[in-house]
């Protein structure tokens, strides 16, 4: 069984999503881990694909019921967390699970699985071309990005504490990174 972890953070804007779509289809024993949120759906996104949505209250309900390996409330009433049934359910189809995670998640999975998970953190440019990001979404209020961006800072700071920094300036670059440390970590 491939019990391994590849964990993927970075401040909202950073690109870890798209790097995470693009690796994804290009290694065979990598699953995709669906995070649960209290966040309303943006754009496409789909129940049971993207994120399992919940409301507030019912992410209260699965805290209490210990249905998750770790979670988070990044914002007031905005919780987001990985589900152990989630976990379970790719280890025993005999996949590495990957995380497109917020910092605070992706470090603490690193510290509960140690060695079966590498911990990778994208890194933008600079705070201005992450807002430049941020903005060019189209899917967040002003009052959201302000929000996101003073979270940035602190996300930031803790990049030091990944097992790698790639710095996502060239999106090609970058995923091509993620990609051989990825694959590297899998064959080992």
């Amino acid at each position: 069984m491939q019990e391994k972890l590849v964990i993927i953070s970075a401040p909202s804007g950073a690109g870890k999503s798209t790097i995470v779509n693009k690796v994804l289809p290009e290694i065979s024993n990598l699953e995709f881990s669906i995070s649960a949120t209290s966040r309303d759906p943006r754009g496409e996104e789909k129940h049971g694909e993207h994120y399992y949505f919940f409301t507030p209250e019912e992410f209260r309900a699965a805290i209490s019921k210990d249905s998750f390996i770790e979670f988070e409330e990044v914002y007031p009433d905005q919780f987001y967390g990985s589900l152990k049934s989630e976990v379970e359910r790719l280890w025993t189809n005999d996949q590495a699970v990957i995380f497109d995670i917020d910092v605070v998640g992706g470090l603490n999975l690193k510290e509960m699985y140690g060695n079966k998970a590498i911990a990778i953190f994208i890194q933008p440019p600079s705070v201005e071309v992450l807002e430049q990001r941020l903005r060019g979404r189209g899917t967040d209020s002003e009052e959201k990005i302000q929000t996101r961006l003073g979270k940035s800072k602190e996300e930031l700071a803790r990049a030091n504490e990944f097992d790698h920094i790639v710095i996502n300036d060239d999106l090609t670059v970058a995923t091509e990174s993620v990609h051989q440390l990825i694959t590297d970590f899998l064959n080992n």
